[in-house]
């Protein structure tokens, strides 16, 4: 560990003289919130920076050099990945870190601009772009085919600058694998592409067992091509975000105690209110206290110092920050300098580039809490209907807020094997469910549509919805869609578990925009925009029929009992050789032994009768 430190220290200084090295062309920083009940919600931030120019004369300093050459070869303008797992509890949590914008739906997700003159080329190199990210980060990329593909056309926009010479000929393609299993085998891959390769700084603390055991966890990487306004000085920048929500009791579990156990009985406190509270019942209250934490107990160990190819001066360059109320204590080590924020509850640290640094936080009474900021949206889906032949899809869409409506985009990318009837297409107002409206007869719900059929075993069905909810309103959004039967051989080997649907996509939008006039256009600065908000619901387990598959293993079986019969059969009419039953005891060996042995006993007595017929003369 010393010696890799020593190294990157080196590495530093040398970029360091280098006069072309920009003060801010790396950055990181990990923003650590608590959230009720008992929970922490960790973002580590990684962005690089390098310039156009360098770019594409391969002069690679910050920007890792596998994923440059890969988005070089394929002409990829802007790239967006996602590794997530687990599920977002808004309602418990709160609004989604980013906005919901470096997050992706359950599985691996992925969506990029890339240049090309015909859409042919643009599906070449879209498979050429899953393949070799397949390879970069260990997952299953390349089952990305035509058939898990969908060209969305208003909830995606570039987030970096495109001039007008190359807008026209680029396309955007999105897929998703809601079944790839995110395990570290990813995060080994994404910790390599940073600068300090996860030996210092805050990314240290990124160790597999503790991301994976989080309630949730994403992994985000963006690139995008960011210019100035006057359009010189062009740079690459790549975000590189894992977000996780981790549990605090559980996170500390496994130093003190492995073995889940109840909690003893002397630590319980009870509600005595309860007409049945006894000595022997008892109904456990929340600790009316916020529980003691640290780094070292969440994540297993301190940051190990601070990477030195960051800008330790800039502005936002203190690596940690937590937000806490103010009443709140939070320690850090020895050596560190802390930084509060008067108008927010933010409290950021910096500390020496060689020291340990940890951060805690002692046991405390409940101090007034942070309430989490209200999602401005809630989404909710699940399958309707029951057999093997047709289902239908529900969704329930909540506005929370009181004073305005929300309109947003709602996008779903079904599979082929997933017939959705158009004409069934609905949504209603839970508050008054007289109120129904469909595709062509309310326009107040959903206002447009655009919907690409699929076809069968090439593509899957795209559906993109612009809809409006009035405030403090349920919308309901159902469909009816059929089942399709597949071959035998495209069964996954867990036939009975289901197929995974991909989650739905919400993007917030402004009602005043017009989106379809201006989703094809990236002409505009993209990171002038506004940041955009992006919801997921849920991925979907869908039952198909399913044959018996243990009829072919019977079949087997009872042809090879067959086989094995015949074959011992025929074996023993080449092989043996049949005897009569007169002629059993010529070839019966005990019988040929007593002969030889009478036979020899007839020469032995001949041989001697001659010998003394002899002595007589």
């Amino acid at each position: 560990m010393f010696l890799s430190l020593q190294l990157l220290y080196l590495v530093a200084a040398v970029i360091s003289v280098s006069p072309a090295a920009a003060a801010t062309d790396y950055h990181e920083r990990l923003d650590l919130r608590p959230l009720p009940p008992s929970s922490l919600l960790a973002s580590f931030n990684f962005r690089s920076n390098e310039s156009s120019s360098s770019f594409e004369k391969q002069n690679f300093r910050y920007f890792p050099r596998s994923l440059g050459q890969i988005l070089q070869h394929t002409n990829t303008k802007e790239l967006h990945l996602r590794f997530t797992l687990g599920r977002w509890d808004a309602e418990s949590w709160g609004a989604r870190p980013w906005h919901g914008a470096r997050e992706g739906g359950t599985g691996v997700e992925l969506w990029a601009w890339l240049e090309a003159e015909s859409t042919e080329q643009a599906d070449a190199r879209w498979t050429i772009l899953t393949n070799a990210l397949s390879g970069l980060f260990c997952a299953s990329l390349n089952f990305i085919d035509s058939t898990r593909t969908i060209r969305p056309v208003i909830s995606f926009q570039p987030e970096g600058f495109h001039p007008n010479s190359t807008s026209s000929n680029l396309h955007l393609l999105h897929g998703t694998l809601p079944r790839e299993p995110v395990c570290t085998e990813n995060l080994t891959p994404f910790l390599k592409l940073l600068p300090c390769k996860g030996k210092a700084g805050i990314s240290s603390l990124l160790d597999g067992h503790k991301l994976f055991d989080a309630s949730w966890q994403s992994m985000a990487i963006d690139v995008r091509p960011l210019c100035p306004t006057s359009g010189d000085n062009c740079i690459l920048e790549m975000d590189q975000t894992v977000d996780m929500v981790l549990d605090i009791d559980r996170s500390k579990r496994h130093r003190d105690n492995p073995i889940p156990r109840p909690i003893a009985v002397e630590d319980l406190i009870c509600d005595t209110t309860k007409p049945y509270a006894s000595d022997s019942a008892c109904y456990p209250l929340d600790y009316p206290a916020e529980p003691a934490w640290s780094l070292g107990e969440i994540f297993g160990r301190n940051i190990h110092g601070t990477c030195p190819l960051t800008d330790s001066n800039g502005p936002e360059s203190e690596p940690v920050c937590i937000t806490a109320p103010l009443e709140r204590e939070v320690f850090s080590s020895a050596g560190s300098t802390a930084y509060r924020y008067d108008d927010t509850y933010r409290r950021c640290f910096k500390f020496p580039e060689t020291a340990d640094f940890d951060l805690v936080l002692p046991r405390q009474p409940l101090t007034p809490p942070l309430i989490p900021p209200t999602p401005p949206l809630y989404a909710e889906r699940t399958f309707t209907g029951h057999g093997q032949e047709c289902g239908g899809v529900q969704t329930l869409l909540t506005n929370p807020s009181t004073t305005g409506a929300i309109s947003f985009v709602y996008l779903e990318s079904l599979p082929w094997f997933m017939k959705p009837y158009l004409h069934t297409l609905t949504a209603k107002l839970s508050s008054s469910p007289s109120a129904t409206s469909s595709a062509s007869a309310s326009p107040s719900i959903i206002q447009e549509i655009l919907y690409r059929p699929a076809l069968d075993r090439r593509r899957p069905t795209h559906l993109e919805l612009l809809l409006r909810v009035p405030a403090n309103s349920t919308a309901i959004l159902t469909y009816a869609f059929d089942k399709a039967v597949l071959r035998y051989t495209e069964y996954p080997p867990d036939a009975n578990r289901g197929f995974d649907v991909p989650p739905a996509i919400i993007r917030l939008v402004d009602g005043d925009d017009d989106f379809l006039s201006t989703s094809s256009s990236s002409t505009v600065a993209a990171q002038d925009q506004r940041h955009p908000v992006y919801l997921r619901t849920t991925s979907l387990l869908l039952p198909l029929p399913t044959p018996d598959f243990s009829m072919p293993y019977n079949v087997i079986i009872l042809t090879s009992t067959v086989m094995a019969l015949a074959f011992g059969m025929i074996f023993n009419l080449l092989v043996r050789r049949f005897v009569g039953a007169d002629e059993v005891d010529q070839w019966d060996p005990k019988a040929k032994v007593t002969r030889l042995k009478a036979k020899l006993g007839a020469v032995w007595a001949r041989a001697s009768s001659h010998k003394a017929a002899g002595k007589m003369e």
